[in-house]
Formats: C-alpha cells, structure tokens, sequence
C-alpha cells in the first residue's frame, strides 16, 4: 500500500527533544522517513543527518502558526467543529513540526538563499498533502495528526451520544494561549525599553496598538512576519501604486495575511493575471483599498470565478468592468453561492449576464433570506414572475434593499400615489430613492400644481429640470383652460 508515499521521500526538520526549544529553533536536521501500513497503524524508521544551515526562531514560529492555520481550516472543511479542531492541534505539536518540516523539504533551494515562504505557498504546499492524507486514512486521520509519528489508536471509536455533551472551556485553550503569546508579543518591549520595530513601523503608518493586537489576534501569525523581507516591502510597494497612506491600516485591518505574500512570485503575477482579464491597472489603488483579499487569493481561485462569468455570456470587457467595480465577486463561491444565486434568478426569466454587469453585489446576497422574501413581498402586491423578472432585469439594485427600511414603506407611499401598479414595474428605480427627500417633496408638488406626470419624470430629472417640466405643463393648463 502507497500510504504517506509523499513523505518517503522527503527530508524532515526533526524536532529531537521537545525540552531544548534552543536546539529546536538553530539546529536543521535533514532525515528520510520511510513507511508502510500494518494494522492501521505507521512504522517508522529514522536517519538524521546535519546541515550547517540555522533557521531564525521567529521564522520556526511563524511557519508553525501558519501550519496550524491550514490543518484547523483543513478540518473545519472535513465538519469537525472549532472547538474539536482546537483540541487536535492542541495534541498535534509534533505533526505541526513534520508540516513544517515538510515545507522546508519542498521549498529547499528557497531556504539556501535565506528566503521566507509566503502564506499562499504554505497554504499550497500543505493542503494538497492533506488531502492526500485524508483520501488514504479517511476518519482516521485526526487520530495519526494526534499521534504523530507512533502509530494511531485502532481500539473501536465509541458511538456519539445522541445529545453533544456541554462544551468543555478548555478547547480552545491551546489556540487561546497562542493567540495570547502573539498578541503579547506585540507590545514586547527590548532590554532598552523600546517596542520591536515591527510594532513602531505599523505606528508610524496609523495604526495604534490596539489595532495591531486585534489584527494578531485574527490572524496570529502576522507578529512573526519580518519587518524587512515582509512587511514593509508590501507596504511601500501599495503606497506605489497610489494608495494614500491613510488608507494603509484599514487594508492590513481587512486582510493582514498580504503582508506573507511574495511580491514576485504572488502579487505582481497575480495583478498582471488580473489585468489580462480586463482590470483597468490604473484603478488599483482603489480595487485594493476596497477589497484587499483580492490579491490573496490562487489562481485557480480566481480563474473558476473568471470562467463562471464568461460562462453566463459576459464578455471580457464587461468581466473587467465588474472585478473592477465590485472586486469582492471573487470571494464568492462558484458553487455554493454564484451558481445557486444564476439559477434562482434564471427562474426568475431574469438575464444573468445583464444583471452581473449592472449590479454584481447581487450575488453576494443569500437566497433565502435576502432574495425570495423580496420576491414574495412583490408576489403578495399583485406581481407576476414575469413582471419582477422585468424589475430586476431594469434596476439590479432593487434586491440588495432593506425589505423592512426600504420597500415596504415606499409601497405603503405609492399606494396614496396616483398612479397604476404597472408604473412601478415600467420604473422600479422608484425604490432607490430617497421617500423623505426625493418622493415625497416632489410629489406633493406635482399634486398641488395640478399637473400629471410619469413617475420617472418626477424622480428622475434634476431639481432644475423638474421645476422646468412642471411649469411647463402648468402654462398648458392655463392655455387649455382659457
């Protein structure tokens, strides 16, 4: 049987003793492990070998927590709750090590010449062996994580009780007394008294210390990140592109793991890709200002985004226009969110291409709590499918309002209003004004000046114009009256 066969090959950064955190942090070892399956179980055999090269703590520390970020969000992914998966990783510190370990085997040449991995190529090179691991050991993978490198436990698993039993407060404690490390670091102080300069450059972009305690408790690995190979290459490298300095912290608040990505090995490349696609370059400042994730994402992320739009009838041009405008589609789900959300206002007779142009943020609204009680408060009025798919083709908007604070009381005001319900379906941009400032002044105006118009005539023309066409159809009234 091939099990683990990803690892027979591979050179491991073995951590010898766990009471010499010294020895762990400046000693590389290089070994070979080779495996074979007996009884569910792993049989391990060990050659170590030296290699003169150290690796820096902080480096050891970062790419631990980053490991453990994948396997918690690898397990989440299997159905395992949060407080499960902590408690794994709590009893996994030796198979956190060999993933490591195994990026220092992949990435080899990179540590030669002192290189730091980027968080998207962890997040690459660890989740494909993962998953490697779980296609072989299915539901016994949590046990060989925990028991790491003996053999897993192979005694039945008992049958879950029917009720869960209460949540026990120390699940989470292991990743709580990470968090609370990172976090502390933070605000660590040198033998002179002063913050690490990590902390005093984020200061000095804007940010205060206790957004940078928040950001690290998000994500615990960004404390780790150096200052120099990291940090501040991607930070100058945003200013370049025209983004104010003011707007530095609200992009690391929104998405702190971009300071982990290589700049050009990941975000130049990725901008370029992007670029292909229609982005217009010279609107980057504000792509990245708006949604910053963007740039964090893999390729083949965003290509399955790109092919669903292309695929709905959209052209390149119009895909560019989009990624530019609403930046944040390429956070949605190609399955679990774009495709369900196409096909709900398919049924709708409504046309897809014309209303990801015109209103993308659509697709980010959930079906069935934003989207079928919209459409159901317009069938309870009185509209056909037909006429709510011709609203939504007209105003894409319409659906991304507050049905409470926004359509309900602009209803009950139509209902005084002189007009047909078939008025709303020809304009439904009537909802997207303002009822206080817009639909009710003007109306009344209308109303009193006895004249009669369209309704997008009275919503939709300046205050200049508007004033134009009522006085304008009042002189006719005058003369048709004389």
């Amino acid at each position: 049987m091939q099990s683990l066969g990803q690892i027979r090959h591979s050179e491991i950064f073995l951590i010898a003793r766990r009471d010499n955190p010294i020895a762990r942090a400046q000693l590389w070892f290089t070994g070979r492990l080779s495996f074979r399956q007996e009884s569910f179980g792993i049989r391990l055999k060990k050659r170590v070998e030296f290699s003169p090269r150290p690796v820096p703590p902080n480096l050891i520390a970062a790419e631990k927590e980053e490991a453990k970020a994948v396997l918690t969000l690898f397990f989440k992914k299997q159905g395992l709750s949060n407080s499960v998966s902590a408690r794994i990783i709590n009893k996994s510190e030796q198979f956190i090590d060999h993933l490591v370990s195994r990026l220092h085997s992949v990435y080899k040449s990179r540590y030669l010449v002192g290189r730091e991995l980027t968080t998207l190529e962890i997040r690459d090179s660890l989740n494909p062996y993962l998953q490697h691991l779980h296609q072989e050991h299915g539901d016994l993978l949590s046990d060989l994580v925990v028991s790491f490198p003996d053999q897993p436990q192979t005694e039945p698993r008992p049958v879950p009780a029917p009720l869960p039993p209460p949540r026990d407060p120390t699940d989470d404690s292991a990743a709580d007394t990470r968090k609370l490390r990172a976090v502390s670091r933070v605000s660590e102080l040198d033998t002179e008294g002063a913050l690490r300069p990590q902390t005093l450059y984020l200061l000095d972009l804007g940010l205060n210390l206790e957004q940078i305690k928040t950001i690290t408790r998000k994500f615990p690995a960004f404390p780790y990140y150096s200052l120099d190979g990291k940090i501040k290459p991607v930070v100058e490298f945003l200013l370049h592109l025209g983004i104010p300095k003011s707007d530095i912290p609200t992009i690391l608040c929104k998405r702190p793991q971009i300071c982990g990505i290589s700049l050009t090995d990941n975000l130049k490349p990725t901008m370029a890709f992007l670029e292909t696609l229609g982005i217009d370059k010279n609107q980057w400042a504000k792509i990245i200002s708006r949604f910053p994730a963007i740039l964090t994402y893999s390729r083949q992320k965003l290509t399955s985004t790109v092919d669903f739009l292309t695929q709905t009838g959209l052209s390149q041009e119009q895909i560019g226009k989009i990624l530019t405008r609403c930046p944040n589609i390429m956070s949605y789900s190609v399955e679990d969110k774009l495709r369900p959300t196409m096909e709900y206002f398919k049924s709708l007779n409504v046309n897809v291409a014309v209303l990801l142009h015109r209103c993308p943020q659509t697709f980010g609204l959930s079906i069935e709590s934003n989207l079928k009680p919209v459409t159901e408060f317009f069938l309870e009025k009185g509209y056909g499918i037909d006429e709510i798919g011709v609203m939504i083709s007209r105003y894409g908007a319409l659906y991304t309002f507050s049905l409470k604070e926004n359509l309900m009381p602009k209803w009950d005001y139509f209902q005084t209003m002189d007009y047909p319900k078939s008025e709303l379906v020809k304009f439904p941009q009537f909802f997207g004004y303002s009822l206080q400032e817009r639909i009710k002044p003007r109306y009344e105006l209308v109303k009193r000046s006895g004249v009669r118009l369209l309704l997008n005539q009275v919503l939709s023309l300046s205050g200049v114009e508007f004033e134009k066409v009522v006085q304008k159809k009042m002189m006719k009234l005058v003369v048709s009256d004389n």
